[in-house]
């Protein structure tokens, strides 16, 4: 049976370096919500046509990572999981698709996840742009894991 890995954490967590060390060991083929974003759109897409772009990679990972577990092949998916709802969901699909789910949460401190993502700005690499105020701003969206959600903890920091 194939398993979903799902990477949970907010902005520069070290969620990405994580799921590239991961698809590595296990192995797995590793989907990124980032990379494909800034592939397909840039590292700066129009704030107005951003919903409608990240809607877009999201219905084109899904067809690709379910298709992937239903061969018997695992994935790891870099991407976020900021909410509840699309962790439900996503677990509601994998187990359609016949797969297992583990869940991984990773958490640093602000101050911290605000350096990496100032460091990386420099030099994007398949990651978007974010500055300081997006990064103050988006902190509402995220719904951090509740106590139901089983996950495994890792340290990034």
């Amino acid at each position: 049976m194939a398993t979903a890995h799902l990477i949970h954490g907010y902005l520069g967590a070290g969620k990405t370096t994580f799921a590239r060390r991961l698809e590595q060991e296990l192995p797995a083929i590793r989907f990124s919500h980032d990379e494909w974003m800034t592939s397909l759109y840039g590292d700066d897409p129009p704030v107005d046509q951003f919903a409608e772009f990240h809607r877009r990679v999201s219905k084109l990972l899904d067809a690709q990572w379910t298709r992937c577990v239903e061969l018997g092949v695992d994935v790891v998916l870099d991407c976020g999981f900021w909410t509840r709802r699309e962790r439900d969901e996503t677990r509601a699909t994998a187990a359609a698709s016949g797969a297992a789910v583990r869940l991984y949460r990773l958490a640093c401190p602000d101050d911290e996840a605000w350096r990496r993502i100032d460091k990386r700005n420099t030099h994007l690499d398949g990651s978007s742009l974010i500055v300081r105020h997006t990064f103050e701003t988006l902190k509402s969206r995220f719904e951090p894991l509740q106590n139901d959600e089983d996950r495994i903890e890792v340290r990034q920091c």
